[in-house]
């Protein structure tokens, strides 16, 4: 079973898209296993967006996800890093297919509403950044059969 964190950025929330966004998590099988809604601190957000410090774009992310409550999760699912990059389509709205999460309804490159993990390396190391492991709960669901959970 894979672990990975997903992010509804500040624009998610503030459009009052985050239960739309469960629900197609949801909906596909995978398991919420921890959640949270907070406001991203600027030392939290320097170190989420570490890989990207030279880039200059950085700036800009750091101040967006700091600009408003975010909701922080732990998915689970078989190949949730995988399954959960899918879903949310490609980072440009513009770009992304019909059907995903940016697809439907993104507006920018920067206000792209929800961030997965990369990879199962970053998804270890986000995770921590945002929550403790006594907060993450292991459960099953009875729809587990069918779904792989």
């Amino acid at each position: 079973m894979e672990r990975t964190l997903v992010l509804l950025k500040p624009d998610a929330v503030q459009r009052r898209l985050v239960g739309r966004i469960i629900s197609r998590l949801e909906e596909k099988g995978l398991r919420i296993v921890a959640m949270k809604m907070l406001w991203v601190s600027r030392e939290l957000a320097e170190k989420h967006y570490a890989e990207h410090r030279e880039k200059p774009f950085y700036s800009e992310l750091v101040s967006f996800i700091t600009s408003a409550p975010v909701v922080a999760m732990v998915v689970e699912g078989p190949k949730a890093v995988e399954t959960v990059r899918k879903m949310m389509g490609k980072t440009n709205p513009l770009e992304a297919e019909p059907g995903t999460i940016r697809g439907d309804f993104g507006l920018s490159v920067t206000m792209n509403l929800i961030h997965g993990s990369d990879c199962q390396t970053s998804a270890a190391r986000e995770i921590a950044l945002f929550f403790r492991e006594d907060e993450i709960l292991s459960y099953s669901t009875a729809d587990s059969a069918w779904v792989g959970g």
